[in-house]
């Protein structure tokens, strides 16, 4: 039986390294059901690192649901699945007060938001309304419900999938929403090779997902990230970065300081992905398009346009210096 992680305020080469290697133990126990592109993996393990939500985009398909399923049962902790119809209320999400006949009491009946991984299917399903519901909980990791305050168990990490919005049936989510996701992931069809291995995989008896971790070794985890060293520079470089999108032409609001932050914690997820215990501009840069591209909110005319907000990033990346990087410590 592998020990716990151990997440106290020792650090060190040790606790790095074996920080790293349950990670891996993660990676490998999703890839054993799910077949196709690393990055949206590495992107997920990021957010649970840096204690962030994840939003992937992707026609019908493409095994979105899959990785997230795979990806809550394999970090052993508690999750409820909801799936987002036209017809889902607020309640549904939260949970109300109903009445105990026999009491004559009003008793809370808790919605699958009190779960550490809230799966949300098809949330751009949903009109902005029942979104929104979930704005509070990403945010705050609690729900009021009926004026009441109710804390969500910890860790808490949304792992929601959406189809493009151009597809029947589907609402834009709000700005405000979109905001609250550290990383938004673009699926996209998996290569001819993977498509047959999957086929191989999956055809006659599907491998079964077994949890590696516990919910305190994911806090664990999560404070170990929470310590990695990041240099006044790379501050400065991240603050850059989201400036430059909010000075864009093509851009009518760029990303916020709460983009600023996420990025940061994004490149510390990195940094701890890659075994390190300090953060350097590459961890940056290997986050950057998934952390701002999808807050950007573009100027009217070009809207439309396809990879837009990823290219503006990308221009970023290429037009913004960093002074020196990393300085040990």
């Amino acid at each position: 039986m592998t020990a716990p992680v151990q997440g106290g305020q020792g650090g060190g080469g040790h606790e790095i390294a074996a920080a790293k290697e349950r990670i891996e133990d993660l990676r490998r126990e999703v890839q054993r059901i799910y077949i196709g592109s690393g990055r949206a993996l590495d992107m997920m393990l990021v957010s649970l690192l840096a204690k962030g939500h994840v939003l992937l985009e992707g026609v019908p398909g493409v095994a979105k649901t899959t990785l997230v399923k795979a990806f809550a049962t394999a970090l052993g902790c508690t999750s409820r699945r909801i799936q987002f119809t036209p017809d889902l209320l607020p309640a549904d999400i939260t949970g109300t007060y109903v009445l105990s006949p026999r009491e004559g009491t009003f008793n809370l009946r808790a919605g699958p938001v009190f779960a550490n991984v809230v799966l949300a299917d098809e949330i751009n399903r949903a009109p902005a309304k029942t979104q929104s519901a979930l704005l509070e909980a990403m945010q705050e990791r609690q729900v009021t419900i009926e004026g009441d305050r109710f804390e969500l168990p910890l860790p808490f990490l949304v792992l929601a999938t959406q189809n493009p919005i151009d597809l029947e049936g589907t609402y834009p989510l709000p700005e405000a929403q979109i905001d609250r996701f550290l990383v938004r992931v673009a699926m996209g069809y998996p290569s001819a090779r993977e498509e047959a291995l999957m086929l191989r995989t999956h055809g006659v008896d599907p491998p079964v997902i077994r949890p590696v971790l516990t919910a305190p070794d994911v806090s664990a985890l999560q404070n170990i990230c929470a310590r990695i060293h990041v240099d006044d520079d790379l501050h400065d470089y991240c603050v850059a970065l989201t400036t430059f999108t909010r000075a864009h032409a093509k851009v009518a609001l760029g990303a916020s300081p709460r983009a600023t932050l996420g990025l940061v914690q994004a490149g510390k997820a990195h940094a701890l992905l890659a075994g390190r215990h300090y953060m350097v501009p590459e961890d940056v840069r290997a986050v950057a398009v998934s952390v701002l591209a999808h807050r950007l909110v573009l100027v009217a005319d070009i809207e439309a346009e396809a990879r837009t907000r990823e290219i503006i990033v990308e221009e970023a990346l290429a037009k913004v210096g960093y002074r020196r990087g990393f300085r040990a410590v």
